[in-house]
């Protein structure tokens, strides 16, 4: 029985063309695209005259804070923010407390979403500096993650020789956040007692960057390993990527990254401060081409939320991170409807690439037969990013009063819709992730 028609649309068909029409959604599945289909008294409709229909998007890297830090975020508000941005399916990070590195915490995450997600989940397990069977066997999981550095803890895994034995042993997709953390440390000492937060992106450097990059490169390549690259953040490594990236590597950008730089520090103090730090002008343009020209592979916000207070503290107090989950499309589509990309370039960064390289089942496109996880968005709508209507429970953002359109109106998960023109449905639930696809 079809449970949802969408009428009026203009719709990015997975191969590319855009349809003027319809689509049917039956038990989940996109049933039809394309056409006039004939109205049935108990299907709901969405008339989406004048708006624009792309496959959800997917958040492949956001710290959502659940178990254990739910103070600044946790499963339910920030799958409220990721309906209300468009977002559709997310990956998230094992740094919450306790951390995510054995089977029974990756299970009592899945419960967890099972329960509060209005949108799809899927969860990282961390490495650590200690060989647990876990990281190669734990299910279903995207993939390993690792900190080469920005980190303190079990979760820091900065010596060459116990990062060369995670990448020897299985196959599972390793990502890493590179970057050096003995330099990290040297240069910290360095700048010991500078409390302006824009000393930040000097401590952590590009150099730092790079020279992680360079080994996770190295060590993928030694065994062929899959590996992608998180929040890369410099024109060194983007052009590193342009002359050596193997068919096995992604890379993926945030949109903090292309289009934040050093210059924010002065207007956003800690706000703007992050790890990887933001860079200069003219690493966002080197980024930008980077992945116009397909070296960077997707998007990804890093939403890591903090509250006002914790960012409020004097550097190097001052915790590094930033919301995105409700900003990262309406940004990116802004951008495409201002000439420097398509739409088609955005869905396929922040859907399609994503989906293909975490083998996600049925995500990532708009086609009959695939997942009915679809966000309508008003291209033809500017208005301003406002602390007052973010769902996310730390409540603010870099982007605060950046007018944008691209802001998605209805969201849909699973074929029912989530999100509808600033109501939420409470009683739609996401599903578990599967990594399985060819």
């Amino acid at each position: 029985m079809t449970s949802l028609t969408i009428r009026n649309a203009r719709i990015l068909h997975q191969s590319g063309e855009w349809i003027d029409g319809d689509l049917s959604v039956r038990n989940g599945k996109i049933e039809s695209v394309g056409g006039d289909i004939a109205s049935a008294a108990d299907v709901p409709e969405i008339d989406a005259e004048g708006l624009t229909l792309l496959p959800g998007a997917i958040d492949p890297q956001v710290h959502f804070r659940e178990p254990g830090l739910e103070h600044k975020e946790d499963l339910s508000t920030a799958s409220h923010a990721c309906a209300k941005g468009g977002i559709t399916s997310f990956l998230e990070m094992p740094n919450t407390r306790p951390l995510t590195i054995t089977q029974a915490a990756l299970d009592d995450k899945l419960n967890r979403g099972a329960q509060k997600c209005l949108v799809n989940y899927g969860f990282f397990i961390g490495a650590t500096a200690e060989a647990l069977p876990d990281l190669i066997e734990a299910k279903p999981t995207c993939g390993i993650k690792i900190f080469m550095g920005s980190m303190k803890g079990d979760l820091l895994v900065d010596d060459e020789a116990y990062l060369d034995k995670i990448f020897a042993k299985g196959d599972r997709l390793i990502a890493v956040h590179a970057e050096n953390q003995d330099r990290i440390r040297q240069r910290r000492q360095q700048f010991a007692g500078i409390s302006d937060p824009a000393v930040h992106s000097q401590i952590q450097d590009s150099q730092a960057a790079l020279d992680a990059t360079q080994l996770a490169l190295k060590l993928s390549k030694k065994y062929r390993r899959r590996l992608h690259i998180l929040h890369l953040s410099t024109a060194e490594e983007a052009e590193l990527l342009r002359q050596d990236k193997p068919e096995w590597v992604t890379a993926e950008v945030t949109p903090q990254h292309l289009l934040l730089n050093t210059e924010a520090y002065s207007t956003l103090g800690t706000k703007a401060q992050m790890n990887p730090p933001l860079r200069s002008p003219r690493d966002n343009e080197v980024l930008w081409q980077a992945l116009l020209d397909g070296v960077l592979d997707f998007i990804a916000t890093d939403h890591a939320p903090h509250t006002l207070e914790e960012k409020a503290q004097p550097y190097p107090n001052s915790p590094s991170g930033m919301p995105g989950v409700e900003t990262s499309l309406p940004l990116l589509l802004t951008q495409a409807k201002e000439g420097r990309c398509t739409i088609a370039q955005v869905a396929n960064w922040m859907s399609t690439a994503p989906a293909k390289a975490y083998k996600m089942v049925g995500k990532g496109a708009i086609a009959p037969g695939l997942d009915a996880d679809l966000v309508l968005v008003d291209m033809e709508t500017y208005r301003p990013v406002l602390t007052s209507e973010l769902a996310t429970k730390c409540g603010w953002t870099p982007f605060e009063g950046w007018n944008l359109t691209g802001w998605p109106v209805t969201t849909i998960v699973g074929g029912k819709i989530a999100y509808d023109r600033g109501r939420f449905n409470e009683e739609v639930r996401g599903t578990a992730l599967q990594f399985d696809a060819p």
